[in-house]
């Protein structure tokens, strides 16, 4: 793709991802049109994944005071057949960011499920066991966090870390009949060894009572990834 498609470059960095096996019926209602559930090995995840934004552009100009910030978001996994093409992609339930402009900007542009709460974030990268944690506050503080071997390896082919990681497009349900789909543009990731981690988070008050049933529910699997300089590409609209 030229230049002038990019919408946005940043960096996503040390992205937690909390990954639920869960019915597909949950997420029939928020499915894309044209889009079909992606799973790997017969599972349909759900995943909260909370990570910094660093260095963000717009168009190549930087936003004073919005170059770099925290997301949370829940998304899930689909596919789209686009002319014969198989694309992967993830599909928001919603996403958390402490900067109002961003959330403006993401809603207003994309049709995204963006809201602006207070956040925060702990890196500690000073041992060979390092701790990430990313927190926001509704209803109380909520905070994912792990801690994990402090060296990252490349992720296998044919692996869950694989699946979850490896999704480039993105799909908005904006009417019955009409979907948003946009490119995401980054180099494969590497993980790091994940040693303990904590989720301690309401997802009914979070995200709806659809969701409820996460409060009682143990992960399928916790991954920590390095994440890399990312590209956003213009987005487009499918209607059929």
């Amino acid at each position: 793709m030229i230049g002038n498609d990019i919408f946005l470059t940043a960096e996503w960095r040390k992205l937690i991802l909390v990954n639920y096996a869960v019915d597909p019926s949950v997420l029939t209602k928020y499915l894309p049109p044209f889009t079909i559930l992606d799973t790997w090995q017969g599972k349909c995840y759900l995943s909260l994944v909370g990570f910094m934004f660093v260095n963000t552009k717009l168009r190549d100009y930087g936003i004073p005071f919005h170059g770099n910030f925290e997301e949370v978001n829940l998304r899930f996994y689909v596919k789209y057949n686009d002319l014969g093409e198989w694309k992967r992609g993830v599909v928001f339930i919603k996403e958390i960011v402490p900067k109002p402009a961003i959330t403006f900007i993401a809603n207003t542009i994309y049709g995204e499920n963006y809201q602006t709460l207070r956040m925060k974030h702990v890196w500690d990268l000073a041992s060979d066991k390092i701790k990430i944690s990313y927190s926001w506050k509704n209803r109380g503080w909520q905070e994912i966090s792990v801690v994990a071997d402090g060296h990252s390896m490349p992720i296998l082919e044919g692996s869950e870390e694989e699946f979850i990681t490896e999704h480039y497009w993105g799909y908005t349900k904006l009417k019955p009949h009409l979907t948003s789909e946009y490119g995401v543009q980054h180099p494969r990731w590497e993980t790091y060894a994940i040693a303990s981690y904590q989720v301690n988070v309401d997802f009914e008050a979070t995200y709806g009572h659809d969701f409820n049933f996460l409060n009682n529910s143990s992960p399928d699997s916790v991954m920590l990834a390095e994440g890399s300089p990312i590209k956003v590409m213009k987005g487009r609209k499918i209607d059929g």
